[in-house]
């Protein structure tokens, strides 16, 4: 579990010299370096090497080793270009001198244009729904093992409220689609630097699970492996990670032991906010 005042600590990495920065890591209950945290953190150290005038708009991160809780994590910024409008920038993650993730990331200069968007899906508001935990309480003595390690596993920070049951709860076939609200917990005032770093953190719940959706008969989470191979983010316009914002996912493919799914994360008035892609691992155990 994640409190909001640890990862923002978390997310402030140590600098370095000017493109070199160092993360400490989310003691995750599965073992392994979550792949937010390096999305979040991986953004932070671009952020540190660009004007102030210029913004995220896109981030793609490819996942190359899974990454050791217990080792700080080196991030080296490449200035790959700074234009007149855009500003793109190379970060490589490194643990014991091996790379485990590479991100490219472009920024830009605010400026006017044509705007247009899909329409938010037509979903019951958060107010009306239970949260994933409140949902889940019913293993407390079904499953207690297995409740006590999802406990341990779901940040502190952010309140998940699924539109139906969470996935992870579910046990039928269902159609590839989920939708989820969530927010920060507690009310926060930072700058939207720091927003799209969260976001990029958040953004990776639930996203490959959606890829289940269609399996849940067929897999056992105890003989499942799962592992995000890439991941992409576009940030669209600007937003307050602390009022309620829309997860809605979809999967449009699995095969060779790979999910696909993709989001489109809106805000509580339908301002279509963000976009998300990822491809993952979906193993299983022999």
């Amino acid at each position: 579990m994640i409190d909001l005042n640890s990862l923002l600590d978390l997310l402030s990495l140590e600098k370095k010299d000017t493109h070199h920065f160092v993360g400490q890591n989310y003691k995750t209950a599965w073992g392994r370096v979550f792949g937010g945290q390096v999305l979040g953190q991986s953004l932070h150290a671009a952020y540190q090497t660009v004007p102030e005038d210029r913004k995220a708009h896109s981030m793609h991160g490819y996942f190359i080793l899974g990454g050791d809780i217990n080792i700080p994590i080196d991030y080296h910024v490449d200035a790959i270009r700074d234009g007149k409008s855009f500003t793109t920038r190379r970060v490589v993650a490194f643990q014991n001198g091996k790379a485990i993730f590479n991100m490219a990331a472009s920024f830009h200069l605010a400026e006017e244009g044509v705007d247009h968007q899909i329409t938010m899906p037509n979903v019951l508001t958060p107010e009306l729904l239970l949260t994933d935990i409140q949902q889940a309480e019913s293993l407390q003595k079904l499953d207690p093992i297995r409740y006590e390690y999802l406990m341990k596993a779901h940040p502190q920070i952010f309140e998940f409220r699924p539109v139906g049951k969470a996935i992870y709860l579910q046990n039928r076939n269902t159609p590839p689609l989920s939708h989820i609200w969530f927010k920060t917990k507690e009310k926060i005032k930072v700058d939207i630097a720091l927003q799209h770093q969260l976001l990029a953190f958040a953004s990776d719940y639930s996203l490959l699970l959606s890829a289940t959706l269609p399996h849940r008969k067929s897999l056992d989470h105890k003989r499942m492996y799962y592992a995000s191979l890439d991941h992409a983010l576009w940030f669209h316009r600007d937003f307050k990670i602390d009022d309620w914002l829309l997860y809605s996912i979809e999967s449009p493919s699995a095969s060779n032991a790979r999910g696909f799914a993709r989001g489109s994360i809106f805000n509580i008035e339908g301002s279509l906010i963000a976009s998300v892609t990822q491809e993952g691992l979906m193993r299983k155990y022999k």
